[in-house]
């Protein structure tokens, strides 16, 4: 190859022709790839990392001119691919590179991928799962066989999902073919740069990938929009709307918009609400989520690049790097959960180097402040939230193994070293490897008497001489089972999808078959931004009709809440401990101790909240663990204030629930939130001394599994995981387009195939994924475990309160949102607000 600065000339000719000069992380990323190094890039969003990554592959591309493939750039979502290839295709008919670009995913048309496998380009932009796919191809090995460097795009986003584990699972095949195969992975925003590097350049690659951080300065400045009042009764959604004219007056229409909700439901409403409200911006306003067709995304996504789209709801579906430089702003309604997703939206507006974020807050009720409040400290001490990558999943690995096999085939041994070379299966053992093996040949244990399940045949590699101890191939043959095999692949899983369609007009989107089943003809709904009734429903897709009807009905989609990560449920314990601190130096009755202020907006529009709660129970300092009990007419509350987030504290409260029970029996019902959770038994049960007596009891970890194994329905929970495990594994499929199964249809053979494995092999390594996954990912037992631990050290407040206070009003409000329709709710919720006053006033 010529000398490094020779083969970038052509790149640094193109950056002079822009009148643009080369950062100094960009240079470094070009020469380290010349030299044959693996590494990833973290730099802020629209700081140039995607020419950080293409240009150096691009440079020894033109220094060696060649056919064939020879640059595969991974990401995450189709979305991004048309950008992805504007950007590349720039440079190169601005230069006039001799050089080709494609692009592959599931939007792509027959026609051009059989064209691509025949002559194949020389980059090719795809998916992961679209990468699989062409695993499966029997020409797979001629197709790669020029390759010489893989991008991995939005990393953050792929590795701490089973598509990263897809992912890392094809590069160790590639690498199998193409040893010095680079990879480069980019990543905006990610707290373990060294353990996501490893796990895109994998095992035993040599010295150790470089790590690239730009001193790019990107500053986030956030400003909330505070009511004029906090009434001193939160509850989850009682700002909300409520606050639409706060929202509307802080909008302008000449400030191109993104406002970023945390769930698809949320996103239809909130919609809705500025479409009534502000009909002024008909046709400039837009409703942007993963479930609206992707010819009406797209036409969002260039309406806002144009300027004639201004605003725009939306969900994660414009997280990622969708390059909108005409975005000036953007608007968080409600907590984002997390301090990594926050910086990502915040991103979307000011997208060039150098430039500052803006964020507007919308809080959707009152505690929401102290998590935004507790945000900004976080961001400003540079911290960020880790991904871990999932611990070998075996049905991943079945999937691949069956799509190696549909392929080119794959020799055992040869291929188990490439897998161990993948990070997330390095220390895969043999015993697991051999149930693999033997499961996808012979069915397991159970289903070898059904040939769909007999995937794997024997054959002799070719030029193999017959011998004894002769290495063997494993290919599918079944022309079948292929078939329905490649319709299956990716790891992606929900409810199955039913098509909405405007009779004689245009695809609006899909929503969950739940949904639909539950509607009439006649019934209204709002769906992609429009009113719409439901006239029938025929072959999977839903046919509607506008209408002009009033409906409050909104379609709800699964897997909607968020809970709080790790690190903000650190950083908002401090904020109360801040609270705690201020509020106690401002009471003539305090003693003396650390002397703290309410020093954000946030803090200072809660105040008469925070001394509500304080006046009526405590504020917990950073190490004070506190629980309320009281009474009401619904029975005996205990309340708890971990402060772990949601999903931990579902953990807790079962696990206090069952050991409660264990000690004196009732029936406990249990509600939580990010902030606590709390238990509800019949009348005159005694949690006062039953915690004064077993607090001890209720924190230990020992016997944690056993107890929450007995404390929820885990062998439910795990019946549910496994559907989507046995999707991924290829033990239930879809069928072939124009035959798919229903939801329910998936479901029943999953859990007949459940019940089969629990009662006949109960030893199935699937099955330990299933329980493995609950525990881990559904009740968060690292983050479970920890907080027992923290806890128990705590100093531990119990106080009796008259009534809830501050803190407890929204466990109640959660309790009532999940058996009540949201009119009983509200009925409910004011009369319980106007009790508590007057509980108050006579106090």
């Amino acid at each position: 190859m010529a000398s490094q600065s020779a083969a970038l000339e052509p790149i640094e000719a193109w950056f002079r022709q822009k009148g643009w000069r080369p950062l100094h992380f960009q240079r470094q990323c070009w020469k380290a790839y010349l030299r044959g190094q693996n590494g990833l890039i973290q730099v802020p969003t629209g700081a140039g990392k995607t020419y950080a990554a293409v240009m150096g592959p691009i440079a020894a591309m033109l220094a060696n001119p060649a056919a064939g493939l020879r640059l595969l750039y991974l990401t995450p979502l189709r979305a991004l691919s048309r950008d992805l290839a504007l950007a590349i295709r720039e440079p190169i008919e601005a230069m006039g590179w001799p050089l080709t670009l494609g692009i592959r995913n599931g939007d792509t048309a027959s026609s051009e991928r059989s064209r691509q496998l025949r002559q194949p380009p020389q980059i090719l932009i795809t998916t992961p799962e679209s990468l699989s796919v062409l695993l499966a191809n029997r020409a797979a090995a001629q197709l790669f066989a020029g390759l010489e460097a893989v991008v991995l795009d939005e990393w953050h986003e792929l590795m701490g999902s089973k598509r990263g584990s897809q992912t890392e699972l094809a590069l160790s095949w590639l690498r199998g073919q193409r040893p010095g195969l680079r990879t480069w992975a980019i990543s905006a925003t990610i707290g373990n740069l060294e353990e996501a590097a490893h796990a895109a350049v994998g095992v035993g690659a040599g010295e150790d990938p470089l790590l690239v951080c730009a001193r790019v300065k990107r500053h986030t400045e956030i400003r909330s929009l505070l009511p004029e009042s906090i009434d001193g009764f939160p509850w989850g959604g009682h700002l909300g709307l409520r606050m639409y004219e706060e929202l509307v007056a802080a909008l302008d229409p000449a400030i191109s918009t993104l406002l970023f909700t945390n769930t698809r439901n949320q996103s239809e409403r909130w919609h809705q609400c500025l479409r009534y409200s502000c009909p002024e911006m008909e046709g400039a306003l837009a409703l942007h989520h993963g479930s609206i067709d992707r010819a009406e995304r797209e036409a969002i996504e260039a309406g806002v690049k144009s300027g004639a789209v201004r605003w725009v709801v939306c969900t994660s579906s414009l997280d990622l790097g969708v390059d909108f430089q005409p975005v000036e702003r953007v608007v968080q309604i409600g907590s984002a959960k997390n301090l990594a997703r926050l910086l990502q939206r915040a991103g979307r507006s000011a997208h060039n180097p150098g430039g500052t974020s803006q964020v507007l807050f919308m809080p959707t009720n009152a505690l929401e402040l102290l998590e935004v409040s507790a945000m900004r400290r976080g961001l400003a001490e540079g911290l960020v939230e880790t991904r871990r990558p999932p611990v070998a999943p075996l049905d991943v690995l079945l999937q691949h193994l069956t799509s190696l096999a549909c392929g080119p085939g794959f020799e055992p041994e040869r291929e188990l070293e490439r897998v161990r070379s993948s990070w997330s299966y390095r220390d895969l053992d043999g015993a697991s490897w051999q149930w693999c093996l033997r499961f996808l040949e012979h069915g397991g244990d159970c289903l070898g008497a059904y040939p769909r399940y007999r995937k794997l045949e024997r054959e002799e590699p070719p030029g193999a001489v017959p011998a004894t101890g002769a290495p063997v191939l494993f290919r599918v043959k079944d022309p079948v089972i292929a078939r329905l095999h490649r319709l299956g692949i990716g790891t992606i899983t929900s409810s199955s999808s039913i098509n909405v369609k405007v009779v004689r007009g245009a695809t609006l989107g899909h929503v969950e078959e739940g949904f639909v089943s539950r509607l009439k003809p006649g019934d209204v709904f709002f769906f992609a931004g429009r009113q719409l009734e439901f006239v029938r429903l025929r072959d999977m897709t839903a046919l509607v009709k506008a209408s002009t009807r009033k409906s409050r009905t909104v379609p709800a989609w699964a897997g909607g809440q968020m809970a709080l990560s790790d690190l903000l449920s650190v950083h908002l314990r401090r904020e109360v401990h801040r609270c705690a601190g201020a509020i106690q130096a401002t009471d003539p009755a305090a003693t003396s101790g650390e002397s703290l202020q309410l020093d954000t907006d946030e803090l200072r529009a809660l105040e008469p909240l925070l001394r509500r709660q304080a006046d009526l129970s405590r504020l917990p300092r950073e190490d004070q663990f506190l629980v309320e009990v009281t009474r009401s007419r619904e029975g005996s509350h205990l309340f708890a204030y971990p402060f772990e987030g949601r999903f931990v504290h579902e953990g807790l409260g079962f696990l206090w629930a069952g050991r409660l029970t264990r000690i004196q029996s009732a029936t406990i019902t249990v509600s939580v939130n990010d902030y606590g959770f709390e238990l509800l038994a019949p009348r005159g049960y005694p949690f006062e001394a039953l915690y004064e007596d077993w607090s001890d009891a209720l924190l230990d970890q020992a016997g944690l599994e056993a107890d929450l194994e007995a404390s929820i329905n885990l062998s439910e929970l795990c019946r549910r995981r496994f559907r989507s495990i046995a999707q991924i594994a290829g033990l239930v499929v879809d069928g072939f387009p124009g035959q798919k199964k229903s939801g329910g249809q998936l479901q029943i053979s999953a859990a007949l195939l459940f019940d089969v494995f629990s009662r006949h092999e109960p030893g199935n390594l699937l099955l330990e994924q299933a329980r493995r996954e609950v525990m881990d990912e559904q009740l968060e037992l690292g983050r479970l475990r920890q907080a027992l631990e923290r806890l128990s050290s705590a100093q531990r407040l119990l106080v009796r309160t008259p009534r809830p206070g501050p803190f407890a009003f929204p466990l109640l409000v959660e309790r009532l949102n999940n058996r009540m329709s949201s009119e009983s709710v509200l009925e409910r919720v004011q009369r319980l607000v106007a009790e508590a006053r007057k509980a108050e006033d006579d106090g």
